[in-house]
């Protein structure tokens, strides 16, 4: 027998069963809520970041993360820091008193990158200011342009008035280049091949008696960093290669060599031998490897592998038949982590919120690149 229910008991019935239903549908489709996870503030640049001082005592890694975790723009902490380089006379690879080109005369590139801007700057060739990394963040800041040159940077410069000097050689800078040019005698060598072989001999030489420091000879600083929001920036600056041919450039005013950021994965750069570097663009190669998935180490060693097998010149091979030059890479990501990387055993600088450190970096090859 079917047993009958009344209106009200229909009524209530639907009620409930409507406001089951719509507490299940809720329950159902409430929204995650995705917060994203905190970054590790981190700066990390090469070994010469961990070594010259401010007035603070503070060397460039150690301000840079001081300055980016009290709040300033995290490229503008990153040129502070690079600047105690730069203005230091007894660094002989950056800015001021870096060693000059075959004529004497100091020549600086630099390059910078902001990340959450997506803008950059650089200058080459710029004579006679001893922070390009300054005039480098100009072009990015007040013009429609990624580079400037020679006298065209250094008249920008001026019109922005940062001071012009006749010589940005120091008595050491100088002391140096003398003794490079009493040893290679160009009067001497008129075949361009044996001249530029007699050059690198004379140098090679030099280090070895400890006049240069090695990494001097390709010197560079490179500093990049990420903030805890996770905006991230970079900056290059160099004298460049010791004697180069007066106008020679290299990889660190160029972006995707010396120095590449993408604010959605990471920033890398570069120190060591640019030609190298260029040939490969090897710091946008790294952060498109890291795109993909890699840790910064692991992109940094895949750089260097296709370095390594792309130099089949043999002025540029040592007896073991590798390459001949140093080449380095610090890289991180937007999570902060962090590598330094090289061809050859090497050094690095980072600060983090346990202080300033310069570690030993991965190498992708044993040894030093002038065995043999």
């Amino acid at each position: 027998m079917v047993k009958r229910i009344t209106r009200r008991e229909f009524v209530q019935t639907s009620v409930v069963a409507t406001s089951s239903a719509a507490v299940a549908r809720t329950t159902h489709a409430a929204p995650v809520l995705l917060i994203p996870a905190p970054t590790t503030p981190v700066v990390i640049a090469s070994a010469n970041g961990n070594r010259s001082k401010n007035r603070r005592g503070m060397t460039a890694v150690q301000a840079a993360f001081t300055q980016l975790t009290e709040g300033q723009d995290v490229l503008d902490a990153l040129i502070d820091g690079v600047n105690i380089v730069e203005l230091d006379p007894a660094v002989t690879s950056v800015g001021f008193g870096g060693l000059p080109n075959a004529e004497g005369v100091v020549q600086l590139d630099s390059c910078c990158m902001h990340g959450p801007l997506r803008r950059a700057g650089g200058v080459a060739a710029l004579e006679g200011v001893r922070t390009p990394s300054r005039v480098a963040r100009v072009v990015m800041q007040q013009t429609d342009h990624h580079l400037i040159v020679g006298k065209g940077a250094q008249e920008l410069a001026r019109r922005f008035g940062f001071e012009i000097e006749d010589d940005l050689n120091t008595e050491r800078s100088r002391e140096l280049w003398l003794e490079w040019k009493r040893r290679t005698d160009p009067d001497h060598y008129l075949d361009p091949e044996k001249r530029a072989q007699a050059g690198y001999r004379a140098t090679l030489q030099m280090v070895r008696e400890g006049l240069i420091d090695p990494d001097h000879v390709w010197g560079t600083i490179n500093c990049d960093a990420v903030n805890a929001k996770g905006d991230i920036a970079g900056v290059t600056t160099t004298s460049g290669l010791a004697w180069k041919i007066p106008g020679r450039v290299g990889d660190s005013p160029i972006l995707g060599a010396g120095l590449y950021v993408d604010n959605d994965v990471g920033a890398a750069g570069s120190t060591g031998r640019g030609e190298a570097n260029l040939y490969n663009l090897c710091s946008f190669l790294v952060v498109e490897l890291m795109r993909a998935g890699r840790h910064p180490k692991d992109a940094a060693l895949e750089a260097l592998k296709r370095v390594t097998a792309n130099t089949v010149e043999e002025r540029l091979l040592n007896s073991h038949g590798n390459p001949s030059f140093q080449l380095n890479f610090y890289v991180l990501n937007k999570k902060g982590e962090y590598a330094g990387v090289s061809l050859y055993p090497s050094k690095f600088a980072v600060c983090t919120e346990q202080g300033p450190q310069t570690l030993e970096t991965e190498f992708l090859l044993p040894g030093a690149p002038t065995d043999g």
